[in-house]
């Protein structure tokens, strides 16, 4: 078979495969060359879920009659000369309008600021109809009709008008938050119109505008740098979390994308904070030297490649961290909302689904659900002692101000968290701030303060144990015995003394002194599970502090045990000065903040 040339619309067409996906792909091109063109007012108008009409109109620089003839031909472009090296636009390729052209009708209108009048040409299935001058405000107009009826296969793979709508709505989002200083409208008879007036340098502003206005209050800011390379942003404290990753968004350069080492970065600074499930809410901008990053990965131009991946996700996991220890401990706002919503009258709960107990496919990032009832075992307490079997090594050693023998009567001015005022249904500690009071969770709040004492002391020490009189005879299959024994050196670091007592049980030895006395049985029996689970080739010395949280569940004060007011004041103390007490190691809330104000909007006296 002999080798021929394709035709220039068949050309355009290949490439619109890749460029042109869908709808929202369209928008994405056509907003990108907006903003390229230095535009501050950019209305994007749909029917049909941008399938019948897309329409971006703009006040940008605008275009005569030579560019709009260069505009749709394929490679032609004023984003770029001779190289790729530093790229600072949006577009560069010169592709999406010839590909849009290939497959659907486009209609272009534009007229340079200097000019009297404007132009317009139109392109029906890779065919250019007429090249006329047009009357048009200063700026473009750009519209695209029956998208993909040049190539009615694709129409196959489109989603519903609605589904192809919400993703338009998603680009125009991620666009607003990139750029503050521009305004979006977004328009249609398919939709409601969804408007982001510009806030000009005010960033966060504009995420409250996309995210919602409680980003705002559960928002911390990141500004970090690392060999010339600068993130700036705003994460979100960890109990302000959400059902998928929708709400994560990353620019580079000014450029949205939806990288999967940023979102891997996202995850991993997270990790032990958030439920399994629930994912973080995140505005991140990467800036640095164009050189530094391909952005020619792709088409879509949504993937980048870093010349240095790992400084990347160094800077962003260290940033999120270093934030989160400073600010993230606080509990989202929502949480009040939520218990204001439920002291309205008529306000029925919704039926809470039973959560299964750990099991083999559990992590330590999942749910915890504790054992009904009283817990008569002796536990760590809240004034740093710890009640062991044999001996004991004290190494959770509680800030000064948790020593303090506090009373009911302790004043509340003193303390972020205030004063305890009672404990009831054996497991909420209420304690009266200067303005208002807090709820805490004593069981998530002391695995969250045992699980940072074990963490810190990973970095400086081998945990100290305590040796059982009698060991402890853990009868489990042989498999799991050979997983245990192959980490027995990372077990003993966090103070758990394990060894092989005969082809299928484990002897232990000792255990961790700040747990007190543990359930051995329960706890080497979920390890061997957790191994099995999510092992790797690189050993368990990765996750020693996936351990540490587990370890630290079996360690802590149960639901159902009295506390005096002295430790409950001291439980106060002590999450006051430990990084990410506002969250367990599962991370649910470890309390819940209501103001005074709102206390009294709930009784009509404001």
């Amino acid at each position: 078979m002999a080798i021929r040339q394709l035709s220039e619309t068949l050309i355009n067409q290949i490439a619109a495969g890749e460029v042109i996906e869908r709808p929202a792909s369209t928008a994405k091109e056509l907003i990108e060359n907006a903003l390229d063109a230095g535009a501050t007012r950019i209305e994007i108008a749909t029917a049909g879920g941008g399938k019948a009409l897309l329409r971006v109109s703009d006040n940008g620089s605008g275009m005569d009659a030579a560019d709009l003839e260069l505009a749709v031909k394929r490679h032609c472009t004023s984003k770029i000369s001779e190289t790729l090296d530093d790229i600072r636009t949006l577009g560069f390729r010169g592709e999406a309008l010839p590909s849009i052209g290939s497959v659907a009708r486009l209609s272009i209108a534009s007229r340079r600021r200097d000019s009297a009048a404007g132009n317009e040409i139109s392109v029906a299935g890779g065919k250019i109809v007429h090249l006329r001058p047009a009357a048009a405000n200063p700026g473009t107009i750009v519209e695209v009709r029956d998208l993909f009826f040049a190539t009615p296969a694709r129409l196959k793979f489109l989603k519903t008008e609605k589904a192809e709508a919400a993703a338009i709505t998603e680009i125009v989002k991620r666009m607003a938050i990139a750029f503050p200083g521009v305004r979006f409208v977004l328009s249609g008879p398919d939709r409601s119109t969804l408007e982001f007036p510009a806030t000009g340098e005010d960033h966060l502003a504009r995420m409250a505008q996309v995210l919602g206005k409680e980003f705002r209050d559960n928002a911390i800011a990141l500004d970090a740098e690392r060999e010339e390379v600068q993130l700036t942003g705003f994460a979100g404290v960890p109990t302000f979390n959400r059902g998928n990753s929708a709400h994560q968004y990353a620019f580079v350069n000014g450029r949205p994308v939806q990288d999967k080492l940023i979102l891997s970065a996202i995850r991993g600074a997270y990790a032990e904070t958030i439920p399994s499930g629930r994912y973080p809410v995140a505005v991140l901008s990467i800036t640095l030297d164009p050189a530094l990053v391909d952005v020619n990965v792709h088409p879509a131009k949504s993937d980048v490649r870093f010349r240095d991946p790992g400084l990347v996700r160094g800077l962003i996991v260290g940033a999120i961290r270093e934030a989160l220890a400073r600010d993230g401990s606080r509990a989202a706002t929502t949480g009040a909302s939520d218990m204001l919503r439920a002291f309205r009258p008529g306000f029925q709960a919704t039926p809470q689904r039973p959560q299964a107990p750990w099991s083999a496919a559990t992590s330590p990032s999942r749910p915890y659900q504790s054992t009904a009832g009283f817990d008569e075992r002796p536990q760590a307490s809240f004034d740093g002692l710890v009640h062991p079997t044999a001996r004991s090594e004290q190494v959770f050693e509680p800030a000064p101000e948790a020593q303090a023998t506090a009373t009911l009567a302790e004043p509340v001015a003193r303390y972020p968290l205030g004063a305890a005022r009672a404990q009831i249904h054996e497991n909420y500690i209420i304690a009266q701030t200067d303005n208002g009071i807090v709820i805490v969770d004593q069981h998530a709040a002391h695995e969250r303060l045992v699980f940072e004492a074990m963490r810190k002391a990973l970095h400086s020490k081998r945990l100290a144990s305590q040796v059982l009189l009698i060991p402890e005879i853990v009868d489990i299959p042989e498999e799991d015995c050979d997983r245990l024994m192959v980490h027995a050196a990372e077990f003993s670091e966090l103070g758990l003394a394990i060894e092989r007592f005969g082809p299928g049980a484990i002897a232990v030895r000792e255990t961790p002194a700040l747990l007190g006395e543990v359930d051995a049985q329960g706890l080497v029996r979920q390890l061997a599970d957790e191994i099995a689970e999510w092992d790797t080739a690189s050993g368990l010395s990765a996750k020693l502090e996936y351990v540490a949280a587990t370890m630290a569940c079996h360690g802590s004060v149960r639901s159902g045990r009295r506390l005096r007011p002295e430790e409950m004041n001291a439980l106060l103390r002590q999450m006051e000065v430990t990084p990410g007490s506002g969250q367990c190691n599962h991370g649910r809330p470890t309390y819940i903040e209501l103001k005074l104000a709102d206390i009294e909007r709930l009784f009509g006296r404001s």
